[in-house]
């Protein structure tokens, strides 16, 4: 039986604690209904004018499957992101564009001219096509499907292979593109979150607002 004899704080602190714990039992024991227990999440805060995350923290947790697609375009934003490479293409085009005016009125030769656009189009193929497509073959993750859970004090990742836990300390800052979430370790090291696994927009807003809790430095 739930609750116990009190005040009235007392008797609706000892309902919010009741229906957590079972919502805890349920979703350990049946992941698969985790979409639907997230619409019971938001009965709890209905259980008076306590502050639920007061109390207690409610884990959320969703599985994780990529599309090759967006993985692709979610690696491109990383690489344009970086303030070294979006440097390099500005300098390529501001090269090209010269090199294209000076042909045009005949100050440089043919060679100049196309040197400078083919070096435009390696750098803009190696970033949106070359690079993306090489990290995607080398990382299984992308491959792979897993539960993620998002709780208190840990990033939790597992299937049937293995299992592996990060302290939220371990980021470093987080970047939202219109697919994932980019939680970084560092510069060079990330995980992608695809959005999607939460759902719908209530979802993915819970999702977002969490991790910007937890995570020092948010970028969109």
């Amino acid at each position: 039986m739930c609750g116990e004899n009190g005040s009235a704080d007392t008797v609706r602190f000892q309902e919010i604690k009741c229906c957590t714990e079972l919502y805890l039992k349920i979703n350990g024991a049946l992941p698969g209904l985790t979409p639907a227990l997230q619409q019971f999440k938001f009965l709890l805060y209905k259980l008076g004018n306590l502050n639920f995350s007061f109390f207690i923290f409610m884990v959320m947790q969703v599985t994780v499957t990529y599309q090759k697609s967006l993985v692709l375009q979610a690696l491109r934003y990383h690489f344009i992101s970086k303030r070294e490479i979006k440097f390099m293409i500005i300098l390529v085009n501001v090269f090209t564009s010269v090199a294209a005016i000076l042909f045009y009125y005949k100050k440089v030769t043919p060679l100049a001219f196309f040197i400078s656009f083919f070096l435009w189009v390696v750098l803009m193929l190696a970033f949106w096509r070359w690079l993306p497509s090489a990290i995607y073959k080398r990382s299984a993750t992308f491959k792979d499907s897993f539960r993620v859970s998002l709780e208190e004090n840990h990033f939790f990742i597992e299937n049937e292979k293995a299992s592996k836990s990060w302290a939220w300390r371990a980021f470093s800052e987080m970047i939202e593109t219109p697919h994932f979430f980019h939680l970084y370790f560092n510069p060079r090291s990330f995980f992608l979150l695809p959005k999607d696994a939460f759902g719908d927009s209530d979802g993915v807003h819970e999702a977002r607002v969490f991790l910007k809790s937890k995570i020092g430095k948010q970028k969109l």
